[in-house]
């Protein structure tokens, strides 16, 4: 199969931002709302890919206030935090990414809040590689709806997800789209496409689909 486009998840997939997001958390929990008890490093983990009233509920429940605006307030001043402090960008990433647009236009597809893929920019450098962007945050609309959205917006007939997660694989098929399955991530997937065990491996992956 030969794609015209290459969607891509965030964290996971090109970054890993959880210990950054820990700090800021607790930074924010601790000095905005009193709360000492910040969410730990393998609990962010765990939430990664969820959407924001998902993690609101998981992790901000049953602490006094109500848990969406704690969770928005925490998700503000952490898009300010990554854009200075940012989080770890995968070995390869850029490598990758600087390959893959001499064939294909590059886009993101996040869960994430609104304001955090441009802080992952700011940090990063990397927004002069895709050609257009979405998150459930700005749209309001969940992953699978935000790729639904990307692939008429430019006119894609033969769109990839490249995702870590089930989640991905979940929305990458509702969506219509085939999925490669970022092993290196959080998670799992049950039948990608493709596997990649780093992010270089995608240009071969992709190589050999078009064969």
């Amino acid at each position: 199969m030969k794609f015209d486009g290459i969607i891509f998840d965030l964290d996971g997939t090109l970054w890993d931002s959880c210990r950054s997001v820990a700090e800021s958390w607790h930074l924010t929990l601790t000095q905005r709302f009193g709360i000492k008890e910040a969410p730990s490093l393998s609990e962010i983990q765990s939430i990664m890919g969820m959407t924001a009233s998902e993690i609101a509920r998981a992790l901000f429940t049953g602490i006094g206030e109500d848990p969406a605006y704690i969770f928005e307030v925490c998700g503000k001043e952490e898009c300010d935090y990554l854009s200075t402090h940012g989080g770890i960008v995968y070995p390869g990433v850029e490598e990758m990414l600087k390959a893959l647009p001499r064939r294909h236009p590059l886009f993101l597809v996040s869960n994430c809040q609104n304001g955090y893929i441009e802080s992952f920019f700011r940090f990063t450098g990397f927004q002069q590689y895709f050609t257009d962007y979405e998150c459930e945050g700005r749209s309001q609309k969940p992953k699978a709806e935000n790729i639904r959205d990307i692939i008429p917006r430019h006119q894609l007939a033969a769109p990839v997800y490249i995702g870590d997660t089930k989640m991905d694989e979940a929305s990458a098929k509702l969506a219509g789209c085939p999925f490669i399955h970022a092993a290196y991530g959080f998670g799992s997937a049950k039948e990608p496409l493709a596997t990649i065990k780093t992010p270089l491996e995608l240009v071969r992956a992709l190589n050999q689909e078009s064969n």
